[in-house]
């Protein structure tokens, strides 16, 4: 493909990438740019141009070594829950930016530490970036079948590292605190990690399915191969060590590589997005590495006798088969690989550098003593720069240090580097008496072996023989081997250097921190770091201060990097949180601590507590003393979360209280009208009663046919009065529990029957018409009188309240999974919602009486509801979609 077309292209796919991050950045996209998967998504760069095409370089050279670089990873994913949420509340919490802060932290805001950490990570990483570089240059010449040019201005990868330090060091730095998160450099990265994924599924699917015919075809063509199953096996128990060590280096490199604990921790918004990664990041790893074998083995067939970079094969082949259009997009996926790792690493590394070694040692002082718009824009333009130079001095390692090695192996070097900060880092986390000198000086000793074991060797070339260190060691000593340390020569290179540089940083670090105790600052974050979870929420009241501080002092600092309205914000929920007066004239230790942890965003851990530190005078505690206090921190922390559990449950008892009292005054009054309408259809029949008997007596007279009309109502009216106190008498016994049920096995759709027979006068009084769904038997045990009785009452409503004309009445029965659901269904006018729950109620009636004289005691339904209950149903009421009201119980199957 000709050069111009293809920068032309990449042009465009880097606009499109500024798109997308300035698209993110605005408010009413939020929820796309801060959600799970685009979280998940960014920590897939972890997927290099390394592992887009190194890894084929490795697969195809050397067999499944690759997979250690993805099964480290994996093995540790399902801890993240614990370990890597931990380490995100920890971060939270303190306003930690970098892992360099994180570690620097821990042992106490050591300068020097936090210093040392940035050293590390720029040791390991500018080759890494210079890596990246190298992989974009040599796959365009790929792609572009040119060769190298040796001037710097016509070189193409010299102006995508310069496109790449502007966009990083644009939307990079667009916060002065480090700690505050990127949306549109994240949602990129999501973008890219995305793209690159479904480009090599499409080489994968290409080689695997179009060149060959599936994966047994690869194999089958590939086992002919010399050393094909040497290879492609673990073997020896020599070759199982090197890949035992290899899986851990990766495993460290998850937590300890910048760009990852960038996205991981830093750029986390939400706790619970770690569940979703748990299972994408692991699936997004295996989904790469399905095709990583068929390219690789289908190269070594395709292209056996030649030489050929392994590591370009996804564009090679291809190539070779003149699929232009697919050979570009795979540049395409290599790119956003780099370019995504590139730019995170750069940002990462860029605030390390500003927080732990230009601000503290150099620009503090400056910063200290201007205002606070000054200072805001000199931090940003010290990691502007920073970013900018970073990538240019990486570039400037790709094109001056002749990276002769392949990308796996440089990438293998720099993760043994980085490796150095796991002991330090893990043992923050998880052990009290690490010192801050123990993590300096393990990390010292462990990078100074693994330069002795490895950096030194590479720089010479391993395979150099006829150089005397490589070849017999320091002082000719067989035991000082570099590549052999102590004899130990089974191992590979990396394997080596890795093992050798972990013991003795691991052993350095332990011994040095149980000889040599830390001060109250170290051992004080160490228990605030061990169990945050326990002052998660009362952070500042585990921090261990005594001096003398003044409020408006501290205010002063603050207002130099937060500006005045952040300063009164930041205060006003200081105070509110622990219930300080905004008058105090003193500080105590929590504000101290909460100083802290606004300063440590902007400048880092270290130049926080420098700074704060010049404004107060702090006396010295002594560790017996840290260690009461914080017993009786703790102990004050349970106090007040059982003081405010029970505060809370005091609380909702009142309200539960006060609502039962509510509804008792409700139901006081309710039962006054219950009783006045009970006592009038008591005395109505008992009046009509009365009266028909009187005159009876009175008058011997009347006509026999008269005489005996008002024998006829002196019966009418005792039947009634018969029934009304049933009804009482059966409510009473329901609600006390007296009522026992005869559970029988009854067919439900023969008790309808046996229903609707006496109520057939009524329906046909009406014109009514009446149909039942669901003819078939229906076996169910209830207590059968009590059930007719529940029907009776429904029905009888029904009729009531169906129209003079075309009334409808249709009982339905619906088969659910553990229970039948009955529904009578009404045209009438139906019901208003707000009366929808009272209906059941016993006093709902009289509640709503709009006549004078009511046409019922109001307990058939409260019946009703209790009958049902005792059959463990429920039973309810609601419109119908048209017209008419429809109730609905439940029957137990």
């Amino acid at each position: 493909m000709n050069s111009i077309v293809l920068i032309f292209i990449l042009l465009l796919y880097l606009t499109f990438l500024f798109f997308i991050a300035h698209w993110a950045e605005k408010k009413e996209n939020l929820r796309w740019a801060n959600n799970p998967y685009v979280y998940s998504l960014s920590l897939a760069v972890y997927c290099t141009a390394w592992t887009y095409y190194g890894s084929i370089g490795v697969a195809a050279n050397s067999g499944l070594n690759y997979l250690t670089i993805y099964i480290g990873p994996i093995i540790i994913i399902p801890a993240w829950i614990i370990i890597l949420r931990k380490i995100i509340r920890i971060s939270r919490l303190n306003n930690v930016s970098s892992i360099a802060d994180f570690i620097s932290l821990r042992y106490g805001n050591s300068r020097f530490l936090g210093a040392l950490v940035t050293l590390i990570c720029l040791a390991a990483i500018l080759p890494y970036i210079a890596l990246q570089l190298k992989a974009i240059s040599e796959t365009f010449h790929v792609v572009t079948k040119t060769s190298e040019n040796s001037l710097i201005i016509l070189d193409t990868t010299t102006y995508v590292a310069v496109a790449l330090a502007l966009f990083a060091s644009y939307y990079g730095t667009k916060y002065v605190d480090a700690s505050e998160k990127r949306k549109g450099i994240i949602t990129a990265v999501a973008m890219e990690s995305t793209l690159k994924l479904l480009f090599f599924v499409l080489i994968g699917l290409y080689v695997t399915y179009v060149v060959y015919d599936g994966y047994g075809d690869i194999y089958q063509k590939a086992s002919l191969l010399e050393h094909f199953h040497e290879k492609n096996t673990i073997g020896s128990i020599e070759n199982g060590m090197n890949w035992f060590f290899l899986c851990m280096l990766s495993l460290f490199a998850i937590f300890l590589l910048p760009r990852q604990f960038h996205v991981s921790v830093v750029e986390n918004n939400r706790e619970r997005h770690i569940k979703t990664a748990l299972w994408l990041f692991p699936l997004y790893l295996f989904i790469f590495n399905l095709f990583v074998f068929p390219i690789a083995w289908g190269g070594n067939v395709l292209f056996f006798g030649e030489a050929k970079n392994a590591d370009t094969f996804s564009l090679l082949i291809p190539q070779f088969y003149d699929n232009t259009f697919l050979t570009v997009l795979v540049f395409l996926g290599g790119f956003s690989a780099a370019i995504s790792m590139i730019i995170v690493s750069s940002i990462s590394l860029s605030t390390m550098l500003s927080n732990n070694l230009l601000i503290p040692y150099t620009f503090l002082g400056k910063l200290k003593n201007e205002a606070q718009e000054i200072n805001n824009k000199k931090i940003v333009n010290i990691r502007k720069v920073g970013i900018f130079l970073l990538i240019i001095i990486a570039y400037l390692i790709y094109r001056f240090f002749a990276l002769d090695y392949s990308l796996g192996s440089i990438g293998l070097v720099s993760f043994v580097i980085i490796g150095q900060l796991a002991p330090s880092f893990f043992g923050a986390l998880f052990w009290r008496r690490g010192s801050s000198l123990g993590a300096k000086s393990g990390i010292i000793m462990g990078f100074l072996v693994c330069l002795y074991t490895l950096l030194i060797p590479y720089a010479y070339g391993l395979t150099n023989t006829t150089n005397t260190f490589i070849a017999s060691g320091l002082f000719n000593s067989d035991l000082l081997k570099p590549l052999a340390l102590f004899g130990l020569d089974y191992l590979s290179p990396i394997a080596h250097a890795f093992f050798w540089s972990m013991l003795f940083n691991t052993m350095t670090y332990f011994a040095v921190s149980v000889s040599f105790k830390g001060n109250y600052r170290e051992r004080n974050y160490a228990e605030m770091y061990i169990d945050i979870d326990k002052y998660s929420t009362n952070h500042e009241n585990a921090f261990v201060w005594r001096g003398t501080a003044y409020t408006r002092d501290i205010e002063k600092v603050l207002l130099k990097f937060l500006g005045e309205d952040r300063t009164q914000r930041a205060m006003a929920i200081f105070n509110t949180k622990y219930n300080v007066d905004k008058n105090q004239e003193m500080a105590d230790a929590r504000l101290v601590k909460f100083a802290e942890n606004l300063l440590t965003g902007h400048i880092g851990t270290a130049s926080a507590k420098i700074l704060i530190s010049s404004v107060v005078k702090e006396e010295k505690i002594t560790l017996p003393e840290v260690l009461k206090i914080l017993e009786e921190s703790n102990e004050t922390i349970l106090i007040n979360k059982k003081l405010t559990e029970t505060s809370n449950e005091l609380k909702k008892i009142t309200n539960q209280l006060q609502k039962a009292n509510e509804n008792l005054v409700i139901k006081d009054k309710q039962k006054d009208d219950f009783l006045d309408t009970v006592t009038h259809e008591l005395r109505t029949p008992i009046t009509a009663i009365r009266a028909a008997s009187e005159i009876l007596i009175d008058d011997d007279e009347i006509p026999e046919d008269i005489k005996k009309q008002f024998l006829t109502n002196i019966i009418s009216e005792s039947d009634r009065l018969n029934r009304l106190i049933d009804k009482i008498l059966d409510l009473e016994k329901l609600e006390t529990g007296k009522q026992k049920l005869n559970l029988t096995l009854n067919d439900f759709h023969q008790t309808l029957l046996k229903t609707i027979e006496p109520l057939q006068q009524l329906i046909k009084n009406k014109n009514i018409s009446i149909a039942i769904e669901n003819n078939k038997p229906i076996n169910l045990r209830y207590d059968e009188d009590r059930i007719i009785q529940v029907v009776t009452n429904l029905l009888s409503n029904a009729i009531k309240f169906c129209p003079d004309k075309d009334g409808k009445i249709k009982i339905k029965i619906i088969d659910r999974e553990q229970f039948y659901e009955i529904h009578v269904m009404d045209n009438g006018k139906g019901i208003d919602e707000k009366d929808a729950e009272m209906i059941f109620d016993k006093f709902y009636q009289s509640d709503n009486q709009n006549i004078k004289k009511p046409q019922g005691s109001g307990l058939g339904l409260a019946i009703c509801k209790q009958i049902i209950e005792l059959h463990q149903g429920k039973i309810w009421v609601k419109n119908n979609d048209i017209t008419g009201a429809c109730f609905t119980f439940t029957l137990l199957k």
